[in-house]
């Protein structure tokens, strides 16, 4: 029994620590958690600002298979085009690369009594995700995202460039 309370105790102080160093590193979008309420849902507030995840398959861009960009559900920052999405079997949208590397961010992450790599988009600090060593190639990397941090818009990427779109402004 002491075990288990001093492990829920490490696991609360894991979290504190991860929170004030989340506000340590100053991003481009900065909102206070009762602006972040106000503009998010609860299920988006839940995934992007508290590190969520969504449950699989039963997720709205899981099987999505049209072309589009995928935006940062909080501050619109453009993070994955269909280009790089592919079907993984995990139950969550999967992309073997981010729209450009400077979008996204990695962390470590300890939430699961494992180390793995956090995704943040690199506007706002908002989680979206994880990445793995397991996709397939060019980069060998899946990016495991929830379906609830993007906003998905159709376009022609043909007719995009890619590196210029420009940031939504409907959350900001």
């Amino acid at each position: 029994m002491q075990q288990i309370k001093a492990r829920k105790t490490d696991l609360h102080q894991d979290e504190a620590a991860k929170q004030d160093q989340d506000t340590s590193k100053t991003y481009e979008v900065q909102k206070t958690k009762e602006e972040w309420k106000k503009i998010l849902t609860t299920s988006e507030y839940r995934i992007l600002r508290g590190g969520g995840t969504e449950l699989p398959y039963i997720n709205k861009y899981y099987d999505n298979k049209k072309e589009g960009v995928y935006y940062c559900a909080a501050c619109g920052q453009p993070l994955f085009t269909s280009k790089t999405k592919y079907h993984s079997g995990t139950g969550w949208p999967s992309f073997w690369a981010p729209i450009k590397p400077s979008a996204v961010e990695e962390k470590e992450d300890h939430s699961l009594f494992i180390t793995r790599t956090e995704i943040v988009c690199s506007r706002c600090g908002s989680h979206i995700g994880h990445v793995f060593h397991d996709g397939p190639k060019p980069t060998g990397l899946r990016y495991c995202m929830n379906s609830t941090a993007l906003d998905f818009f159709p376009m022609n990427l043909s007719k995009v460039n890619t590196d210029t779109l420009s940031v939504l402004t409907k959350k900001d």
